[in-house]
Order: structure tokens, then sequence, then C-alpha cells
């Protein structure tokens, strides 16, 4: 009975966006309560249907529950559907966007109090934006989907450039802001373009966009397979647009000048984990080809190390969280790209040992995803209660924060030391299953080497991730106290730490479902032209996991290589009995100016910009006026000057037209003679 509510999921927080926008100056603080009351209600919600699905016979055949209206038809026999579409994975993800996002709205009440009527704006356009992931999580059609990825989008721009009118930190501050809510629009819509042209690719493959069809085993292998290797590569550009992956990666950091709380949403709740939860749904598309999986892993594993290396030397509190995020979405998107890797060469071969290690990979992803949104939303939500407190995010002016904001100090470093896989915290777990299975995936294939590659890239990323991360938590909350620490108020308010508390429950443990059948809840089912397999819905491995992590060298070593960061970090940022200045020529080394320069990302997307997108622009430009306009105007002018030709011959003298007619008459009656003459001449 309650799988038959979940329209209310997305519709809730629409409706809370709505009224918000009509009556929230009526209401207290703004409509937060609105907001949070709309949250918290799809939240609930969200864990029925997930209690009902997982309890059901649906969840283990055929593994989904869905049910659809007709939307509209197209001429021709297409028919679009609007409905919803439940499975473990739509499960995770709208539980996990709805219970965050409540935590978050709590804590932006809290964090937003001393804006004003500003506060209206923002508490409805976050509920559009969590209607937005939500309605995403439990589309039942791509086109739906899509509709859901835009309003994100949309949503995305207007709460980075919420403050692009008036900056607390003043006018400079604000047209930062519009420029980086103008960066992220545009950088994100490259990527829309590729989505949609992906489902182009796919509506004409499969004659549809419903979900039970395209994921269709029959369906899959009677389509031509270099159009869905066409079709997987062009959606999988919308997603390294969405999240922010190389190449476009760089709006992201640009993002940090909205509120830390959209912050907080954008990088755990909504908006960049659509793309991770796009890839895990489009498994069945994605894991038909190998080449489709290696990409997607090759992308993920050079964006995880690029990424985690522009947060060395950073000085902005938010800005290293938001190359954390880059860098952990890469470890997600490595999860996937080496488990399909490993279920493409099971389909292939018809081993269902390599589709079971793929599977692994694939639980890999989803169990990081959802770490992720758990200890990134608390990191995020510790450093805007520091802002609050100090008023800067410049972590050079920080320090011993320790003594006044306690508590925002120990679930800081409990989210720090998630995230920096420290062992037995919930990013420990999820960590090593990524590695293990980039390991795996390097034993088989022709290309298989590649991934010894990535694997050695994801180890320094984790050790570069424990120091950078410990690098600012010593910074910020231990030492002497900066010039702006002391000015600090003190801790924050009850409505805002208590999300901390929360969510760093959530960060110590809920790595630890692992052990007790998450690979189970999260099922995955893959079918090849011959063979059929069905991993997970029961065959959870549970403890087997501590056997493949603790037996494994591998694991001893990132363990020490994450050890050994937070060591350092700790002599040069703490004890400052190591100068961090030797390392890097006193901020004159090449290397450093890299780091500090984001490896000239933005000045290339500068230049891409001005030579191509300029260029084309004029090209289009003169198009449109010379060809187009020109045409039209063309056109337009000879019809008005062949009117004012034949107007000049009205003079309205009867003489005039009568002449005209007998040289009219005279002249047909030569042309006719000269017809017939040579007709019968001809004869």
């Amino acid at each position: 009975m309650f799988v038959e509510y979940t329209w209310l999921v997305p519709l809730l927080p629409m409706i809370c966006f709505v009224a918000v926008g009509l009556i929230g100056k009526r209401t207290p603080e703004g409509g937060a309560y609105l907001a949070i009351a709309g949250a918290a209600a799809s939240c609930v919600i969200s864990v029925l249907v997930a209690y009902e699905f997982f309890t059901s016979a649906a969840y283990h055949d055929p593994g989904y529950v869905t049910a659809e209206i007709e939307w509209f038809k197209i001429p021709g026999g297409f028919t679009l559907h609007f409905g919803y579409y439940i499975d473990s994975l739509a499960c995770l993800m709208m539980l996990f966007a709805s219970f965050i996002s409540t935590l978050i709205f709590v804590y932006s009440k809290g964090y937003m109090h001393e804006q004003g009527a500003k506060k209206r704006r923002y508490y409805a356009e976050v509920s559009l934006f969590l209607t937005g992931m939500l309605g995403l999580a439990v589309s039942s059609n791509f086109l739906e989907m899509f509709v859901f990825w835009e309003i994100m989008g949309l949503c995305s721009y207007l709460l980075i450039g919420f403050w692009s009118f008036s900056h607390p930190e003043g006018d400079d501050a604000a047209d930062n802001a519009a420029s980086a809510a103008k960066k992220a629009f545009l950088v994100t819509r490259l990527g829309d373009v590729c989505l949609m042209a992906g489902l182009f690719v796919v509506l004409y493959s499969f004659g549809s966009l419903d979900y039970v069809r395209v994921f269709d085993a029959a369906a899959i292998h009677a389509v031509d397979q270099d159009m869905l290797v066409l079709g997987s590569l062009l959606i999988f550009g919308g997603v390294i647009g969405k999240s922010a992956q190389f190449p476009l990666l760089d709006w992201l950091p640009d993002a940090m000048a909205g509120p830390t709380t959209v912050s907080a949403l954008i990088h755990a709740a909504t908006m960049v984990k659509a793309g991770v939860y796009l890839v895990a749904r489009c498994y069945p598309l994605f894991a038909q080809a190998s080449e489709v999986m290696l990409f997607v892993g090759i992308i993920g594993g050079v964006t995880a190390f690029f990424a985690a290396t522009m947060a060395l030397n950073n000085m902005n509190i938010k800005r290293v969280l938001a190359y954390s995020t880059l860098s952990q979405l890469g470890y997600m998107f490595l999860a996937l790209g080496a488990g399909g890797y490993l279920i493409a060469l099971g389909i292939e071969t018809g081993d269902h040992h390599l589709i079971a290690a793929g599977a692994a990979g694939y639980v890999a992803g989803c169990l990081h995803m959802a770490n992720h949104a758990f200890f990134k939303a608390l990191l995020f939500l510790c450093s805007g209660s520091v802002i609050h407190a100090v008023g800067t995010e410049d972590m050079r002016k920080m320090g011993g924060l320790h003594r006044k904001m306690k508590i925002t100090s120990v679930t800081m470093l409990i989210g720090s030391l998630s995230i920096a896989g420290f062992p037995f915290f919930s990013g420990f777990w999820s960590k090593e299953l990524v590695l293990e299975t980039v390991m795996h995936a390097s034993d088989y294939g022709a290309e298989g080497y590649l991934f010894t590659i990535l694997w050695l890239l994801a180890v320094v990323t984790a050790f570069m991730t424990a120091f950078y991360m410990f690098r600012m938590w010593f910074m910020t909350f231990s030492g002497k106290p900066g010039h702006a620490s002391e000015h600090c108020h003190g801790e924050s308010p009850a409505s805002m730490t208590a999300p901390l508390a929360i969510l760093s429950a959530f960060a110590i443990g809920f790595g630890f479902t692992i052990l007790f059948g998450f690979d189970a809840l999260l099922s995955i089912g893959v079918e090849g032209p011959h063979h059929q397999f069905t991993v997970g819905a029961g065959e959870a491995k549970g403890f087997e996991y501590l056997s493949d992590i603790f037996g494994s060298a591998y694991t001893y070593l990132t363990i020490a290589l994450v050890l050994g960061a937070i060591g350092i970090a700790h002599l040069m940022y703490n004890k400052r009995s190591v100068d961090a200045g030797r390392f890097n020529g006193g901020g004159e080394s090449f290397v450093y100016k890299a780091l500090t320069k984001r490896w000239w990302f933005p000045q290339l997307y500068d230049q891409i910009s001005w030579k191509l997108g300029y260029g084309v622009a004029r090209g289009v430009d003169f198009i449109d006026r010379q060809v187009v306009d020109g045409t039209v105007n063309g056109l337009s002018n000879a019809v008005a000057g062949g009117g004012e030709l034949i107007g000049k011959a009205q003079t309205g003298d009867v003489r005039s037209y009568t002449w005209a007619v007998v040289a009219g008459v005279v002249l047909l009656f030569a042309l006719m003679l000269a017809l017939f003459y040579f007709i019968g001449g001809g004869i």
C-alpha cells in the first residue's frame, strides 16, 4: 500500500516550494518550517516505500515495482509515460537524499537566520532542488528523469548565485557569485546536450524511453550494438558535466560562492550525485560493452587524482572540500567502471565469477556514494559552522578553534577520519572495496593493465586525501588562534550542531552495513545474449568482506599511507616542526604554481571559449544575419520592389489603360502567330 504513494515523495517538496513562494513571508523564518516539514514527510514516505519494497516478492522477482500513466502521444504510435520505478537503487537514493536534505534544512534555520527577506527565496529554491533529486530517483523513464535533471540544473544556478545582488562580503563577492552561477549553468549544459543526444539514440534504438523496455535483455540484444555503445557514451557525457568529472570539473569549486548549506546539498544530497545515480541506473546498458566501462573507469581515476592534487595547497576551507568531492566522485566512477568492465567480460565469456566480481564493484560504488553523502554533508556543515562563527573561509586566519567550538571540532574530525579512509570509519569500507575491485579488474581483458595504473592513482589519491583533510583540520582547530579566531563568538546554535551529531553517527557506522547485507539489498541483474545472471537479492557476503579486505596486503599498504599522511600533516601544520615551504620552493616551484592555478584549467576554458566558442558564435551570427536574414530580407525587398513598380503603372488615366490593353492584345496575337508558324514549319 505504501509503494502506491511513491509519487508523494517528490510532490511534497514541490508543494512546499509553491507554498513558501506564496505565503513564506507570513510564516516563521521565511518558510523554514514548511521546507523542513516537506523534506521530513518525503523522508518518512521513502522509509515506508523502501520497507515495503524490500519485504515484498517483487524485490526478488522481477526486482522492481512500477506504475505509469499516459503522458502524451506522438504521431506514429510512440507514447510517453509519467510514473515511478522503484528498485533497490531508487530506494537508496531517495532515502539518503531526503534524510540528509532534512538535516540540512534544519541546519539552515540557524545558518540563514540573519538573511531577512531573502530566506523565503532560499527555502523555496532548496525545496525545488530536493524535488528535482527525488523526482529523478523515482522516475520510470529517461524523459521524466531528464525533466527533473534539468530542474536541478536550474536550482543549482539560482542557489549558487543566491548572493549575486547582496553578498555579505561585498560587491566583488556578489560578482563572483554571479559568475560562478553562470559558469556552472553553461558547463553543465555542455553535458546536458550530450545526454539529450544519448536519449535520442536510445529512443531510436529501442523505440521507447521507459526503463522496463530499455533494460529488457531481449531488447538490449536486439538493437545495433554500435548504437548501444554510442548512446551509452553520450549519456555518460551528460554525467561528466553534472558530476563535474574530467575535463568539465572546474565549475564545482567555483560553485562554493553560494551559501554553505547549498554546497552541502549539491555535494551530498543532490546534483553531483545524480551523475553517479545515472551510471548505476544505466548499468544494464553500459555493462554490455567493456570499452564503455573502461572509459568510465579512466575518467573516474584521472579525476580522483587531479582533483586531489588541487586540494593540497588550497587555503579556502570550502574549496578544499569541493576538490575532495571531485576526487571522491572519481572513486565512485572508478568502482562502477571497474565493476562494469568485469561484468562485460563475464557476459562475453559466460563466466559467472566475473559477473559476481563486477557486481561487487557496483556495490562498492553505490556504498561509497551513500557513505560520501553522510560524511560530506557533515564536513560542509561543519565548515559552515566555522564560517558562521569566524566570518571567513580563509584557513590562514583560523586556528585554535577547538577550545571555542568543541562540537564542531570533534564532528569535523570524525568526518575527516571517514573521508580519509581511517580504519573502521564508514569511508574505510567502501574505499577498500573500490580499490579491491579495481585491482581485480586489472587481471582480466586486453586492457586490464590500465586498471593497474588507475589503482596506483587511486592509492596515491588516498594518501593525498588523508593529508589535505588533516591539513585543513589542523589549520582550523589546532595551534595558535588566528586573526579571525580571536573574534569567534563560540559554538553554533543547537539547530546547527544537532545535525552535525546525527551525521557523525552515520559517518562512523554506515559503512558497517556492508557486513550485514548491504550488497544483498543493492542487487543487480544482468543478462547476456546466451546467459542470464542475477547477483544480490539474498547472496550477501556479509562478514566474508572482512577476510577479503584484511586478507589482502594492499589493505595494509593503504592503511600505512593514510596514517603516514596524517602524521605528515600533524608535523607540518600542528607541531610546525616541518616547514611546508621547503616542499614548494617558497611558493615559487612549478608544481606549487600549477596546483594554485588548478593546473590552468580555468585559463584553458577561457581560451576554448574565446578561440572556439567565440569563433563559432561569429560564424553562426554571420549565417543568421547574411544567409537566413539576407534571404528573407531579399525576398521581401523583391516583393516590395515589384509592388512599387506595378504601383507606378496605376495612373488612374482611362486612356492609358486602354492603350495598355490594346498593346497587350497585339502582343498576344503576335506571339500566337509566331507559335503557329514554328509548329507548322515543324510539321
